[in-house]
């Protein structure tokens, strides 16, 4: 309903291992650890789990020659363990003297990172990117040039600055900044062409931390080239901030058609969850109707009529419970990952949006009957009450998707599941 679905910016089609980026495929959810790759265990634990919460690509830091050989070892672990993501190279500085020196690293990774920045110095750069380039061709594996202003070619910028000195009314130096990191992404996917890879196995990232920065040089970027683009706002931040900054960057994109991998740079709390900036990835395509990966869950924010925090928790054990689900579900149940669930916590919207929701329960709001109907594709079918709600809503739930999710049955409806409050 009211649904209106940008039409995506025309990019090649890139394959990723298993994954297909770009062309008129979904836009791709990517991740990266950050464990020391040459900890064999604690890495393939950590892409284990960023796998399982929807990561289709995990990009791993390749920095030392003990990590460019854990690289095979982590890939076969993870296969053992029915994990098949495919994993990507992120290398700086000496990227070429680690993928020529460790073939088994080159043939394991599933794609190539350079960022033509750190690739080397004066005479060494262009050898050493091309090493880099001659060792994907090789291995017929893709490659995302990813430009990030924070570690800009030092000489293309000065020479983009010069150019611009000499022009009869300069560009400002945002102009200069922005023509610095795009011209060095497409230069240097073109040398990449030059070399010898294919068109069809570049991708690329123009990666800045501000907000409307990044936005002018994804737009400009897109009307450029016909490459895939790696969408991602660099170094966002942590917490709400972040995840603000991240969501108001590439939603503007995205609703323009634009990107077609994201990565959610966020900085984890001291001992956080390093799968958070997989689910926020997810829940930016998904509520923009880009993509669907977990059921969602609509609840209210409350306010004075809803002073029991009951709707609070079940909302949120509802939303947990769902996402702990999903990796049973997918493989189980077709199209479950498009059922709505409405927590509402008054008689305000409470009904109203139940009844929009597949499955929807208006819990009693202060001074209410204390009752909770609870409705199942818009029509009330029972009314929930005493200490149990929680529990017994959660079995109607469940018994929703083992009814209306079959693995032979055909594509599924859109399910909705709502628990109101006023609002």
């Amino acid at each position: 309903m009211f649904n209106i679905r940008p039409s995506r910016h025309q990019t090649r089609e890139v394959m990723v291992g298993n994954i297909a980026v770009g062309g008129n495929h979904p836009v791709v959810v990517q991740s990266m650890t950050n464990t020391d790759t040459a900890d064999i265990e604690g890495t393939v634990a950590q892409v284990y789990a960023l796998w399982q919460a929807g990561s289709e690509l995990v990009r791993l830091t390749v920095n030392t020659a003990e990590a460019a050989d854990a690289v095979p070892h982590i890939r076969d672990a993870l296969a053992k363990l029915g994990c098949e993501v495919p994993l990507v190279g992120d290398f700086h500085f000496n990227g070429h003297r680690l993928l020529t020196g460790s073939p088994a690293c080159a043939e394991a990774l599933a794609k190539y990172r350079i960022n033509p920045g750190n690739v080397g110095r004066g005479n060494k750069r262009d050898e050493q990117f091309a090493a880099m380039i001659e060792t994907a061709c090789r291995y017929d594996k893709p490659v995302r040039i990813g430009v990030n202003w924070g570690s800009l070619d030092q000489d293309h910028l000065a020479r983009i600055m010069d150019e611009n000195a000499r022009r009869a009314e300069p560009f400002d130096p945002a102009w200069v900044m922005r023509e610095a990191l795009l011209s060095s992404a497409l230069e240097s996917a073109a040398k990449a062409e030059a070399i010898g890879l294919g068109r069809d196995k570049i991708i690329l990232s123009c990666k800045l931390s501000g907000v409307q920065d990044l936005i002018g040089a994804y737009r400009e970027l897109a009307s450029r080239c016909d490459y895939p683009l790696h969408l991602g706002l660099t170094e966002a931040g942590m917490g709400s901030k972040g995840i603000v900054a991240s969501t108001a960057a590439l939603s503007v994109l995205l609703q323009e058609g634009i990107g077609d991998t994201i990565r959610i740079s966020l900085t984890p709390e001291p001992g956080g969850d390093r799968t958070q900036e997989v689910i926020v990835a997810q829940e930016i395509l998904q509520t923009m109707g880009l993509r669907a990966f977990t059921p969602m869950v609509v609840a209210c924010p409350g306010c004075g009529r809803t002073t029991s925090t009951v709707f609070q928790h079940l909302a949120r054990d509802i939303q947990r419970y769902l996402r702990d689900q999903m990796p049973f579900w997918r493989e189980r149940y077709t199209g479950v990952e498009n059922m709505h669930v409405a927590v509402m916590g008054c008689v305000v919207n409470g009904p109203g949006e139940s009844k929009h929701a597949n499955i929807g329960i208006s819990l009693p709001g202060t001074g209410e009957i204390p009752v909770a109907p609870v409705y199942v594709d818009g029509v009330k079918t029972v009314t929930l009450k005493g200490e149990h709600i929680a529990t017994e809503f959660q079995a109607i739930v469940d018994e929703y998707v083992q009814t209306h999710y079959a693995a032979a049955a055909a594509p599924a409806r859109n399910k909705i599941i709502t628990i109101h409050s006023a609002s």
